[in-house]
């Protein structure tokens, strides 16, 4: 049910907000804190609840909750000083003060939620899809070729996200014209998610606005608008489809996690193993690798042939080694090293396996080279996937390509902008300044790295190392401190052995930063 405060509108159904029935630009977790913060006006929501609540209890900084908060007053014309309509309560949270009203449900909306249901196909046992035409708001019908040209673009690539069912474009172009109702469509065609959007067209400039749903609750996952010159409407057509995919894959992703968590354990299939490994894998944590990698391995029992899982698992490996977890260091590199062997074998044509199996080669078995070429392959199969991306620039900072490797995580995060892995995207651009001779940057994306995982013991060396390349002595002995604590074994001497680090002359300068910080020779 919309709620109307001031001259805006907020319809949770649709994921808009409107000023005077003009679309305001909003961010998708900031529409979901305007939606808490209005659902919940009777009361102060703390720190706590929002992070619950909108960022599913992930945790994130004071800084993120700020910006976020900052960014919803500047959407509904608010400020910090005037505080008219969202009120901050020190050392207590925000409450929502704007007057609001709730318009009633009319007839033909009643009608629309009791309508029966059309029976249709059987969801399949993969995560499934349909992109429904996209509406022409141009007021020309000669602009709906752009708006099918759009869609069909769209369907073409997510027909490459191999984990996908993806509904042909000639079953979804059959509800053109028709007024849509999302359950509807989605049990018509068998299809779990629905996709669905509009062109609109002022002059040489181009809105397009994309919304994915999940069809069996009528939940909005995600919703963006993008804008662009008519100029070259190709170009156009090729960037939008890029972003709606690259941003849309994790949040299906997240969506069949979160399905999978409920499911009984009993009853849990290959896939549903790997889904819930994945998940695992997303928090970083010790604790939560070893639960990962029980499950992926789950999973390669129940499916021998499921490349992706064994790239995961390999990868669970990669990250042990990494944080100076591993018990057995001898027998779970050479396992982890056989895993990730046998993923890029059984996978030459699975992006996901090339792309965890390609990237724990190149740490466990130290073939740079090697790895990255298997991770361009991985971008090849599917353009859009972000950890393809984001590892395969790691990969390139240990290489000594930093202007690459930040290239290639800035494009990471463009595709995938909230990404529950986002430290290491973080801990990648560190590596890159790092070894770029950008101290004061690399010690900035570190920091934001902690900020999402505070163990991860890359960014803590490259915390002390830059800071004591600086001259700030007492930072970083603070940060060694912390590195000595988390590792104790960690040597100036065994760095080569922890970090495929290609350069000599790299390797020189994070020894000599960890030996002035007080890493023991």
């Amino acid at each position: 049910m919309p709620f109307v405060f001031d001259d805006y509108q907020l319809d949770e159904q649709r994921r808009e907000l409107t000023r005077q029935g003009q679309a305001v630009a909003i961010g998708p977790q900031v529409f979901d804190l305007l939606v808490q913060l209005v659902s919940h006006r009777d009361r102060v929501l703390g720190r706590d609840e929002l992070l619950a609540r909108v960022w599913n209890g992930k945790v994130v900084s004071e800084s993120t909750i700020t910006s976020h908060i900052n960014a919803l007053r500047k959407a509904i014309g608010d400020s910090g000083e005037e505080q008219r309509l969202l009120r901050t309560v020190a050392r207590k949270g925000y409450r929502f003060v704007g007057e609001v009203r709730e318009p009633a449900t009319g007839p033909t909306q009643a009608a629309a939620e009791t309508a029966p249901a059309p029976s249709g196909p059987a969801l399949p046992d993969k995560p499934s899809i349909t992109v429904l035409p996209f509406h022409n708001l141009s007021g020309d019908p000669e602009q709906d070729y752009f708006a099918d040209g759009m869609v069909e673009d769209i369907i073409a690539a997510l027909s490459r996200i191999r984990w996908l069912f993806v509904i042909a474009r000639n079953s979804s172009f059959t509800f053109k014209g028709q007024p849509i109702d999302v359950q509807q469509v989605g049990q018509a065609l068998g299809v779990r998610y629905v996709l669905e959007g509009s062109v609109r067209q002022a002059g040489q400039r181009l809105r397009i606005t994309g919304q994915l749903i999940d069809a069996s609750s009528g939940e909005h996952l995600w919703a963006e608008r993008f804008e662009g010159s008519l100029d070259d409407v190709f170009e156009l057509q090729d960037q939008v489809t890029e972003s709606v995919v690259g941003a849309i894959a994790p949040q299906l992703e997240r969506a069949e996690i979160e399905r999978a968590k409920r499911k009984p354990t009993a009853d849990l299939g290959a896939y549903d193993f790997y889904l819930r490994g994945t998940a695992k894998l997303h928090h970083g944590t010790r604790e939560a690798i070893a639960e990962a990698l029980t499950l992926y391995y789950h999973a390669i029992e129940r499916d021998a042939e499921f490349a992706s899982a064994y790239g995961m698992a390999a990868w669970c490996y990669f990250w042990r080694k990494l944080n100076g977890w591993m018990d057995n260091r001898t027998e779970e590199i050479a396992e982890g090293a056989r895993l990730a062997r046998l993923a890029v074998a059984l996978g030459r044509d699975d992006a996901v396996a090339l792309t965890r199996g390609g990237h724990a080669l190149g740490h466990l078995a130290g073939d740079l080279d090697g790895a990255i070429a298997l991770l361009d392959r991985a971008r090849l199969l599917n353009p859009n996937l972000a950890p393809a991306w984001y590892l395969g620039g790691v990969l390139r900072a240990l290489r000594g390509e930093t202007q690459t490797a930040i290239d290639n995580l800035s494009h990471a995060t463009r595709l995938s902008p909230l990404d529950p892995e986002m430290f290491r995207m973080q801990v990648g651009m560190a590596l890159a300044h790092f070894f770029a001779g950008r101290l004061d940057e690399a010690v900035e994306w570190a920091e934001k790295s902690l900020g999402n995982l505070p163990n991860l013991l890359v960014a803590v060396a490259l915390v002390a190392a830059s800071h004591a390349l600086s001259g700030r002595m007492d930072s970083a002995h603070r940060a060694m401190a912390r590195l000595r604590e988390q590792d104790p074994g960690l040597r100036v001497s065994t760095l080569r052995e922890w970090l495929p680090i290609y350069r000599d002359e790299d390797l020189a300068r994070l020894a000599e930063g960890l030996q002035l910080a007080g890493l023991p020779v």
